[in-house]
């Protein structure tokens, strides 16, 4: 049972394209909200073209937090975005604003929401020793982890390698097995109700417009916003560029890829991404699903009038 008197807060999730920025846009002009990003790139400074970040005039005057925060060669993980997050959120009912917590990052709401376990801080020199040696040696990763904690091994995919990464440097650091570490508490967010929509537009149309916006990405510039991050002297290596269009984009400027077959994958590679978003939403509790996309307007009247019942309940 929810507390009455906690604060609201409303998340605006789904997969990619689907219109969440144009439903957090609808709903923070009719009930004086405010929207804090949920995307793991658009924290990132100068990725802007192949994040569809939008600019100041597409955000209407509505106060967004939490984009451009971060240079592209810092660390930035799901724990420090739910540290800044519960910080911002607290200013915005402060002021007595609605907080509305938008993006298709899971792990970042799911960090926000529930909390993240107690586990120890990265290890920078360690995480460089464990990619070095699945970049030498592919597969090894895997096979350590099975060795260190089964369990952590059966749930996380040989070709995943941030997570492999993750899992060892714990088992290493702690002595203890990841799987353990997640059978300890999390601190959750106090103090809050959370109403969670999750947009669910038809998949067939979802990957036509998908595909639409990942070919616009390159006709408005995503090779050259490349370019002009190497050229600040960010190296090729950062998180960010191993996103799905940067990636591909990438290629191009290395003669890997000619652009037709980058668009090709990048659309490709952004479908699956969808695809797995659904999935984890879909094993988030708690999520209220809409049919369709952010842009409709009977998707925003139906979720105005999810967000007034939520708001009169509180």
């Amino acid at each position: 049972m929810h507390d009455r008197n906690a604060a609201p807060l409303v998340a605006v999730a789904g997969p990619t394209g689907s219109g969440k920025s144009e439903l957090a846009l609808h709903l923070a002009e009719r009930f004086d909200g405010e929207v804090v990003n949920c995307d793991s790139l658009q924290v990132y400074r100068h990725f802007d073209i192949g994040t569809a970040k939008l600019t100041a005039q597409q955000q209407r005057g509505v106060p967004h937090h939490l984009m451009d925060i971060v240079n592209p060669d810092e660390p930035f993980t799901a724990g420090e975005y739910a540290r800044r997050a519960r910080a911002v959120i607290a200013d915005i009912t402060a002021r007595g604003r609605l907080p509305l917590v938008v993006g298709g990052t899971g792990l970042y709401l799911r960090a926000l929401v529930e909390g993240l376990f107690p586990g120890p801080a990265r290890n920078e020199d360690l995480r460089r020793r464990l990619t070095d040696r699945e970049t030498r040696r592919p597969g090894l990763l895997h096979r350590l982890l099975r060795r260190y904690d089964p369990t952590a091994a059966a749930r996380i995919h040989p070709s995943d390698r941030h997570k492999l990464v993750r899992a060892l440097e714990v088992c290493l650091l702690t002595g203890r097995p990841l799987s353990s570490w997640f059978s300890q508490g999390r601190q959750r967010l106090e103090g809050y109700r959370v109403l969670k929509l999750a947009l669910n537009p038809p998949r067939p149309e979802l990957y036509r417009r998908l595909d639409e916006r990942c070919a616009q990405m390159f006709r408005s510039g995503l090779v050259e916003e490349v370019r002009r991050i190497l050229a600040m002297g960010y190296p090729e290596t950062i998180k960010p560029l191993e996103a799905h269009g940067y990636r591909q984009a990438l290629q191009v400027i290395r003669g890997q890829l000619d652009l037709r077959k980058a668009i090709y994958y990048a659309q490709r590679n952004t479908r699956r991404y969808a695809k797995r978003q659904w999935t984890w939403f879909r094993h988030e509790p708690g999520v209220v699903w809409l049919d369709g996309f952010g842009d409709q307007p009977e998707v925003q009247t139906a979720a105005c009038a999810l967000v007034r019942q939520f708001l009169t309940d509180s």
